[in-house]
């Protein structure tokens, strides 16, 4: 095959369908793209928000936004910036760039890739329909029970945030799993861990954070809206929940958010100064250490910024403590770029520019932040402006300029043209000026007393000229963002055109042409440093010359190697999906599910819920040897099989991964139980269980028997004995059916008050989490069972049973963990 020959065959099966069909895109790089477009639009709006309150705060007693749209304003602004647009432009960001920088083709989840960003969509789309219709949230974007309880926010505003945000974590959660597994699993041959490119350390540990913080806010989303919607009182005092029950859980995900917004930006600039410095990072391992503990401390710290609800004054000792700490790995990171610029030959290109801009500003926002977790001081400027300026300094230094300074490294990848200097550099220097104009001077009102949140405020405060300078710094700021935003948009006609890798880079991402084919790479190499681009610069045309790995394509699939986690050694192919319509139609199905509860339209809930099943099960039918997927072929290369005829492959990995979140989800459900038993005031637990206890073992006697043979017989199938598997795994799948209309059965059956005891809520709760697992279980067990039938399973295709094995495993050790903390541990306290 020739190679003109091969790149026509390559785009065929690589590149997206025409017209209507690009909604049905999977490719990383479209996936990518859009959610960075998408996050940009929302910046926008928030940003469009934010100047609508400096104009009200310029001066005193102003009436240009009445109160109650300001309100609207302040919770939209926040939940915009947070939710809507720096974690997911930083996720469009990893998504487009992590398989071109591990010598990938794509991501090993590229369907999931598609659903995430469509729940990104809708979920945003419903969240700022809330505004248009003048019903936006108004209690805050971190909406603090009770005041976004149904008592004080009646109307459904609280709704649209609960609903629209647990949409949007669908996609968070979505790229956390698909960027774990994609960097662990599908890196290109003889990559090893300590050879990875420095910002997949930083993503890994981001797509964790993820996995393991944001179950808690979804766990807190679920249980509001089932208080608002059905009158369960998680945290109404009187019947025995707590309100600061809604804080731990939004601060055990709020703070480690901020590190998951921090770690990427810190990427790009780990990825950027080298680069301009013409020398490799200094302290290396150092960093990848310091990246890990910021990632497992920032779980610690959440109680800071609860200083003042009065928790113990040892909680507060501890609490302040670790919060100090956190800014020991920050501070490695910080010395090593430093020492990186000093020992190299820096360039002050415009990526520079943004680069130094980082440096000072986030340096002035860690250093407020060291103020606030001492306890006085956090007394004295809690809920002032002080925290707001702290607040921005960080997020603005430490992710908006990194993001900046990685469009402008990373344009001429994206359109093969280089930025304008000048327009930038104008954009960068009305930016600076106007951010610090704007943040400084609101550390100086809140150190006068001036709180957050408040729409107006009385003259002769010592507030009127700094609001005044404040305000007019945010006019600045905003046309230096204006400017660099013409910029990127003019470059792409009017821009220079660009080398290969005009930067003279090291890593991989600049070997797929400027801009990217749909595959990436036309071959994949060994690799052999960790600085590939400069030891071994003859990659840029040896690799789109088809002249190493994987360069067989008539088999017609899209394919990536799968590698050992630790060493880089190729131990299978993986085939992935190519364009799908169903994670549109999936993400369709949860729409309708979310704006149904909007409206309290519950029947059209339950369609919306059962036509979403259908397509995440329509979905996970096209997998393994499916004849969409991978059939045999005369092609296929017998010394490296295919994932779905081994029993290893992504999707284990991702079951696994999926899993992990799922217990941390549940784990939040434990600790609440936990803390309204030991410190709501009014908790009541009764001295006889509510469940019945023979149903219950019997459920649980039903599990273990199933999970048991289970285990026996994947056990037969890895010796390649699939004799009675078919009927194996049916009778298994009844007998999962036969457990979970147990359970559903103990559920109707117990006399639980759900809208006056939050003991009997929270049991309910958990009832229904032990039965969605259960009978999902059953539901892909009984899947199976049909694919044996059909030939996609057996002991040439073993791999899909053993993917769903950890999911029984999973669901035996919550039942029997819910059984000993529910039931036996209050049990046994009682007596």
């Amino acid at each position: 095959m020739t190679n003109a020959e091969f790149q026509r065959r390559m785009a065929q099966v690589w590149d997206n369908l025409p017209g209507w069909g690009q909604l049905a895109a999977v490719n990383h790089t479209s996936i990518g793209r859009r959610f960075m477009v998408t996050g940009a639009i929302f910046f926008l709006i928030g940003g469009v928000m934010a100047m609508l309150m400096r104009t009200q705060l310029a001066l005193p007693n102003q009436d240009i936004v009445p109160a109650d749209v300001y309100s609207q304003l302040f919770t939209m602004h926040g939940t915009i910036m947070m939710f809507l647009f720096a974690i997911p432009i930083l996720e469009g960001l990893a998504i487009y760039m992590i398989p071109k920088l591990i010598g990938a083709r794509d991501l090993v989840f590229p369907r999931i890739s598609s659903l995430g960003y469509y729940c990104y969509l809708f979920g945003g789309i419903i969240i700022m329909s809330s505004l248009f219709f003048g019903i936006a949230p108004d209690s805050g974007w971190f909406m603090y029970t009770p005041l976004s309880s149904a008592e004080f926010s009646p109307g459904p505003g609280s709704d649209f945030w609960l609903l629209g945000i647990t949409f949007v974590e669908i996609s968070a959660m979505a790229a956390g799993v698909e960027l774990t597994v994609s960097i662990l699993r599908s890196r290109a041959p003889g990559m090893t861990l300590s050879k990875m490119p420095i910002f997949c350390w930083y993503i890994l540990a981001m797509a964790l954070m993820i996995v393991f913080g944001f179950p808690p806010l979804i766990l807190a989303s679920i249980l509001l809206e089932l208080e608002r919607a059905a009158g369960m009182p998680f945290f109404e005092v009187a019947s025995g929940g707590d309100p600061i029950l809604w804080q731990h859980l939004f601060w055990l995900f709020g703070h480690p958010e901020v590190y998951i917004i921090f770690l990427p930006a810190a990427a790009v600039i780990s990825t950027i100064i080298p680069v301009f410095s013409k020398r490799p990072i200094i302290g290396y391992k150092w960093i990848v250490l310091s990246i890990i503990l910021t990632a497992f401390i920032s779980f610690g710290i959440w109680v800071h910024h609860m200083f003042t609800i009065g928790i113990p004054p040892l909680a507060q000792a501890f609490f302040s403590i670790a919060s100090m700490l956190v800014a020991i790995p920050t501070a490695i990171q910080i010395f090593a770029w430093l020492a990186t610029l000093w020992m190299g030959r820096p360039s002050f290109n415009l990526p520079m520019l943004w680069v130094f801009g980082f440096l000072i500003v986030f340096v002035c926002g860690g250093l407020t932040g060291v103020m606030l977790a001492l306890v006085p001081f956090n007394w004295q400027v809690h809920d002032t402006h002080f925290v707001v300026a702290h607040l921005h300094y960080v997020l603005i230094g430490g992710m908006v300029y990194p993001l900046i300074a990685g469009i402008y490294y990373w344009l001429p990848h994206f359109s093969g043209r280089m930025p304008s200097l000048r327009l930038g550099r104008w954009g960068f220097w009305l930016t600076f000026i106007g951010m610090n104009a704007t943040f400084f001077m609101m550390h100086l009102t809140g150190l006068l007393g001036m709180p957050r949140r408040v729409f107006t405020y009385e003259a002769g405060l010592g507030w009127d000229g700094l609001n005044l300078l404040s305000s007019v710094g945010g006019f600045i700021m905003t046309l230096g963002i204006g400017l660099v935003l013409l910029d990127i948009i003019l470059h792409f006609k009017f821009g220079k055109k660009a080398e290969k890798n005009p930067w003279q880079a090291d890593t991989l991402e600049w070997a797929t042409g400027t801009p990217p084919v749909s595959y990436n790479f036309a071959s994949i190499p060994n690799i052999e440093s960790r600085h590939p681009l400069w030891d071994n610069p003859s990659l840029l045309e040896s690799m789109s010359k088809n002249e190493h790995g994987l360069a067989e394509i008539r088999h017609g699939r899209r394919e990536l190697l799968g590698t050992e986690v630790m060493s880089g050694k190729l131990t299978s192919i993986f085939h992935i999906p190519t364009h799908s319509w169903w994670p549109l139609f999936s993400a369709l199905g949860l729409a309708l599910v979310c704006v149904s509860l909007l409206v309290r339209v519950y029947p059209l809930a339950i369609v919306g819920c059962v036509l979403a099943a259908i397509f995440l099960l329509r979905w996970s039918w096209e997998n393994g040897a499916h004849p969409s997927m991978a059939p045999p072929t005369k092609y296929d290369d017998p010394k490296i099989p295919l994932h779905s005829r081994t029993h290893d492959g992504p999707g284990l990995w991702g079951m696994v991964i999926t899993l992990l979140a799922d217990g941390a989800l549940y784990l939040s459900l434990l600790f609440g139980w936990l803390y309204l038993w030991l410190v709501a005031p009014e908790w009541s637990m009764p001295s006889v269980s509510p469940l019945s206890i023979p149903l219950l073992f019997t459920a649980g006697l039903l599990l273990t028997i199933l999970v048991v043979f289970y285990h026996m017989q994947i056990r037969y199938l890895k010796a390649g004995n699939d004799r009675g598997l078919e009927r194996n795994l049916g009778l298994l799948g009844l007998m999962g059916v036969v457990h979970t209309a147990v359970l559903i059965t103990l559920t109707t059956m117990a006399p639980l008050e759900l809208q006056s005891s939050a003991h009997d809520a929270v049991i309910f709760v958990m009832l229904i989490y032990l039965i969605f697992h259960s009978g999902l279980g059953s539901v892909l067990t009984l899947m199976q069972a049909l694919r044996v039938r059909l030939g996609y399973v057996g002991k040439t295709y073993p791999y899909e049973p053993i993917v769903l094995r950890p999911w029984w495993t999973y669901t035996l050790g919550i039942f029997w963990c819910s059984v000993a903390t529910f039931v036996a541990l209050p049990m046994l306290w009682g007596s």
